[in-house]
């Protein structure tokens, strides 16, 4: 039901010109036949887990494997079309690849395993702004954001998305804003790690489907809102840790 509604809402918005944020590029799949040693270690590593969980969580079938690689491969080219060239230092920027993508793989598994499905709606929601929040690797190296910013190697999650989150916790959270000041840690460090993997390793499957969904549904500040939301449930823990 929820990978029908996301298409459908979607697909929707990708038609009109108001919402479309990015414009949409044409781009035909490549090879069905990709193999799993096309991508780098990270992505293998990455792929053999992705898999793991969507048969533990029944979403997966014996052969998704090549489906997820199929995926994998294909967003990588899409999205090379919208990368510029940058000459730096930073290992960051020295792949077209930013690690392994979070976002695609939990979009494989709500489509129960459906690489067509999966590919098409990745395309259309990259026209999307929400798109440039939730999906990380969409905005590596892109030529939509200023050459300074690209050459920096922070992605706008980070100056966006955490640096909102942590002005409100100075007026919401005060406690776990200092507990963080204490320690040496930022929170908008923990924010990114988490917006990152799409909260994989830290909620359940259903957990991570809601948080995909509010931030497709309602606009992507609602990526702050839910960050801030789990710190105030953690706020006990916190503390707790602080105080030891």
């Amino acid at each position: 039901v929820l990978a029908e509604l996301f298409e459908k809402f979607v697909s929707h918005l990708s038609e009109s010109r108001t919402d479309c944020y990015f414009s949409m590029e044409s781009y035909k799949a490549m090879d069905a036949d990709v193999k799993k040693e096309n991508l780098s270690s990270v992505q293998q590593l990455g792929v053999e887990m992705t898999v793991r969980y969507g048969k533990y969580l029944n979403l997966l079938k014996e052969d998704a494997e090549k489906g997820l690689c199929f995926v994998l491969v294909n967003c990588e080219e899409f999205l090379k079309q919208q990368q510029r060239t940058v000459v730096s230092s930073l290992c960051c920027l020295q792949e077209h690849c930013a690690g392994y993508d979070w976002f695609a793989s939990s979009i494989f598994l709500i489509m129960s395993g459906d690489r067509e499905k999966t590919l098409t709606f990745l395309q259309q929601f990259s026209c999307l702004l929400v798109s440039a929040f939730l999906w990380l690797p969409r905005l590596h190296l892109s030529m939509h954001l200023p050459v300074t910013t690209v050459e920096y190697g922070i992605h706008p999650v980070y100056f966006c998305s955490a640096h909102h989150v942590e002005m409100l916790l100075k007026a919401e959270l005060p406690l776990v804003c200092s507990a963080f000041l204490m320690s040496g840690f930022t929170p908008s460090q923990i924010c990114l790690q988490w917006i990152t993997q799409c909260f994989w390793n830290y909620m359940d499957w259903i957990e991570i489907c809601h948080y995909i969904a509010i931030c497709i549904f309602l606009g992507p500040d609602y990526q702050i809102y839910m960050c801030v939301s789990v710190f105030r449930h953690l706020q006990q823990d916190i503390l707790k840790h602080t105080e030891a």
